[in-house]
């Protein structure tokens, strides 16, 4: 007959515990790794959270201690893995969306530049499904001695109560809401990598704009289904476009009166088609929106939280887009980057915006974050000498970074002629102005460079600059008082400027109060004579109608016709 040992006899180190145990280990340098490494206690605190309540509800959904703990440390070990590959190889954070885009669409070609992470990817896939068969199978079952439906109950609500608190944690307005409450600039480019990917489950949601019924859009944009043939022959001239980082007119603000706030690339002359004061839909920061907008004829905003992601949320559903209708035209599309390729996810969003090639800071051979417009200018004409072709148009796209904050350099470090030149202000905003205008005065002489190398020619040329919103001056120009017209006191903080000039003859382009920055591809297009799709024809009756205003377009149901027609019936969107 079998002896049964008293229960202080059993062994104390079974193999289910001692798997427990190491699972519980394994747990605790997951917790180090990945929570234990965001910057904040705040953002540390939520990360732990999130792994407890995962921990909770996998404890329950597989009624296993030991693989519970396993599976939960490990998915939060991996996405930081994932997370620190992509910062390290693609110099961009890792986002919700690159689940999707990813692998729908770059992720085998990424890979195929790094072909060391095919191996890495390989054993993973082979090791980590092996090593948890085996936690698995020597794990120790939790509720065996409770009735079946009385453990399914148990099981099921205590998966539903630890999934439930996992939504909680997450909620904007819920515990951890100043986890949430930071600008978008921060949860894109600071070290809290697990915190902003979970951010942006949230912030990143797409939402399409209101539409009107088809018969609606049919009856008012059916005249523009044809495009429009464009006034310029074959071949057509080159397009210069240059986005000005965090530049805006001096002269809007009441304290700049003095001579230095007149700047001359900011004035017409004999060259000017067209120029005026620019509505972009970002303050102190998004040049990324910016891009999207002057690139898609689409702002950011009409697609809700979300638009502020565009080159990860957005840009992969464009299917019409400045670049690509000058590619079907046969322009060569190159864009001329102040940064790495991979930044914000710049390389793959350029792509679906129809450019041949992205120049990045590497390719260029500069220095990240410091070149100057006149560094910038010089390595677009440089690319440009190496590209162009006889009888092939080039549109080349220029990003500058010069004037990106902060603007409270040294005052010893400044241009003597810059020092203190304004009066009325307090030291902190003076001093931020006085960095801006000496910044802006090497932008323009960079500016007569650029228009030098491209319009004293005869190769036709049409030469675009623009800001793309105004800098913040550390939440300091807020406050600061302007001699804007009262129709343009509501956007104040939303006025830039933009600039058209050619070296051939072409009537005036139309004038409004104010342009926004989403009709700019349409100007870009008349002001070359060139043919317009369907799409850019409707973009460009859309501003005709709205005198420049997109989302404050007065005239009622336009602009839900205008997106019936364009995202329903051209699918520029999808």
């Amino acid at each position: 007959m079998r002896r049964v040992l008293p229960r202080r006899f059993l062994p104390l180190f079974t193999r289910a515990r001692v798997v427990s145990l190491c699972a519980l280990v394994f747990f605790a340098g997951c917790v180090a790794a990945t929570a234990l490494q965001e910057p904040l206690p705040l953002q540390q605190g939520f990360i732990l959270g999130l792994m407890l309540c995962s921990f909770g509800v996998l404890l329950f959904a597989f009624a296993r201690l030991a693989s519970a703990l396993a599976v939960s440390g490990g998915l939060f070990l991996g996405l930081k893995f994932i997370s620190v590959l992509k910062l390290r190889y693609l110099d961009s954070a890792l986002m919700p969306s690159d689940f999707v885009y990813y692998v729908r669409s770059s992720l085998i070609d990424t890979l195929r530049h790094y072909p060391h992470l095919y191996a890495l990817g390989i054993g993973v896939l082979v090791l980590v499904p092996a090593l948890l068969w085996l936690v698995w199978r020597a794990d120790r079952r939790l509720f065996a001695r409770l009735p079946p439906r009385r453990a399914a109950a148990l099981r099921v609500g205590g998966a539903a109560a630890f999934a439930l608190a996992f939504w909680a944690c997450l909620l904007p307005t819920g515990v951890f809401a100043q986890v949430h409450a930071r600008d978008v600039w921060e949860k894109l480019s600071d070290d809290a990598q697990l915190t902003n990917f979970f951010v942006n489950l949230h912030d990143a949601d797409v939402h399409l704009p209101a539409m009107a019924s088809d018969a609606v859009a049919e009856q008012q944009w059916v005249a523009t289904a044809k495009g429009e043939p464009g006034t310029s022959k074959p071949p057509y001239p080159d397009i210069v476009q240059v986005l000005e980082e965090s530049t805006f007119d001096p002269a809007i603000y009441r304290a700049c009166s003095v001579p230095a706030c007149r700047i001359p690339m900011l004035q017409a002359d004999a060259r000017t088609r067209g120029h005026g004061v620019l509505r972009v839909h970002t303050f102190g920061g998004g040049t990324w929106v910016s891009e999207f907008a002057v690139l898609t004829g689409m702002p950011q905003d009409i697609f809700g939280a979300g638009g502020m992601y565009a080159p990860f949320a957005l840009a992969p559903h464009v299917r019409d887009a400045l670049a690509l209708q000058l590619r079907r035209l046969g322009y060569l599309t190159i864009a001329i980057y102040p940064t790495a390729g991979g930044f914000i996810n710049g390389r793959n969003a350029y792509q679906a915006y129809g450019f041949d090639h992205l120049y990045d800071v590497k390719e260029l051979g500069l220095d990240e974050w410091e070149e100057t417009d006149a560094q910038m200018f010089a390595a677009a004409k440089r690319i440009y000498d190496k590209v162009k072709k006889p009888g092939q148009p080039v549109f080349v796209m220029i990003l500058t970074i010069n004037q990106h904050g902060p603007h409270d350099d040294p005052m010893a470090t400044l241009p003597p002629a810059f020092r203190n030149l304004l009066h009325g202000l307090k030291p902190a905003p003076a001093l931020n102005f006085d960095t801006y205008l000496a910044r802006l005065h090497d932008s323009d002489v960079a500016m007569r460079g650029l228009e030098h190398d491209f319009l004293d020619r005869a190769q036709p040329t049409v030469l675009v600059h623009f800001g793309d919103h105004q800098p913040s001056f550390e939440g300091l120009i807020r406050q600061l008082p302007r001699t804007l017209p009262a129709a343009l006191q509501p956007y104040r903080d939303y006025l830039t400027y933009y600039m058209i000039k050619s070296n051939f003859a072409g009537a005036p382009l139309p004038r409004y109060p104010m342009l926004d920055i989403a009709f700019l591809p349409s100007m870009v297009l008349q002001a070359a004579g060139l043919p317009e799709d369907p799409y850019f024809s409707a973009l460009t009756a859309l501003r005709q109608r709205c005198h420049g205003l997109y989302d404050d377009c007065a005239v009622p149901g336009l602009l839900q016709s205008y997106h019936a027609w364009t995202f329903g019936r051209l699918h520029v969107y999808q």
